[in-house]
């Protein structure tokens, strides 16, 4: 997405591990919430991405909240979502840099008062909950679904249905939710409002999943991601012919 260079933190243990599978990216220990605070020393680190993989344990809460407390974008999804969810110091801290990607479940678990929409006999539709979720977190909220939602704190909201000719029900694997994190997060890093990288990079996942095809995982949508890239900018790329 354009972010430039991007660095993955990793609990010490894990480093040789992930070393043996990560080529492009550079690694760092983080394992506790002061490791994040001294990486964050570098003024050139301008957005976070956490949840995917980060677990439960008050270590990775300490982690969100240096990460908050730092006014740097942040994108935050599935576990971080969850430990949000059980603290409400945490939640305290989202601020108007923030995007949060829950799924029914998660938002359900952040917004109890906002998800009685999804039962049969309530008239409060989706788009309404997530104003209201937006409006309550003080930051972005991206309502992920068939029909995904997008709402900002101001009461401004996009819908984006995956659905006739943008159906893409093999998007559904296992992963892919974590690849929507980050493109939003590579958005982020350039800068973009959290409105328009949520926006943007939710087109875009979808067009991936729809260039690739049935059959797709996870990693292939971040592979075929340059031939989407290049067909917008109406440039032949490495992918051209594939």
């Amino acid at each position: 997405m354009g972010a430039g260079a991007v660095t993955l933190g990793v609990p010490p243990a894990a480093q040789l591990e992930v070393a043996g599978q990560i080529t492009a990216l550079m690694l760092a220990r983080v394992g506790q919430g002061a490791a994040l605070r001294d990486l964050l020393q570098d003024n050139r680190i301008t957005a976070l991405c956490l949840g995917p993989g980060l677990g439960l344990s008050d270590e990775k809460r300490d982690l969100i909240e240096v990460a908050l407390k730092s006014g740097r974008s942040c994108l935050l999804d599935a576990d971080a979502l969850t430990l949000i969810a059980a603290s409400p110091r945490l939640f305290g801290l989202l601020h108007a840099r923030c995007v949060l990607t829950p799924h029914g479940g998660e938002f359900a678990r952040l917004f109890p008062e906002h998800a009685d929409h999804r039962a049969e006999n309530n008239n409060t539709s989706k788009q309404q909950a997530t104003q209201a979720a937006a409006a309550k977190a003080g930051c972005t909220v991206l309502y992920k679904g068939i029909c995904t939602v997008i709402a900002q704190p101001g009461g401004a909201c996009w819908t984006h249905d995956a659905v006739g000719l943008r159906a893409v029900p093999w998007l559904a694997t296992a992963g892919a939710g974590d690849v929507l994190a980050g493109l939003i997060a590579g958005l982020l890093a350039r800068g973009w409002s959290p409105a328009n990288a949520a926006t943007c990079a939710t087109w875009l996942h979808v067009e991936c999943a729809r260039c690739f095809g049935p059959g797709l995982i996870a990693e292939d949508l971040t592979e075929v991601l340059p031939r989407v890239l290049n067909t917008l900018l109406g440039q032949e790329g490495p992918f051209s012919d594939v």
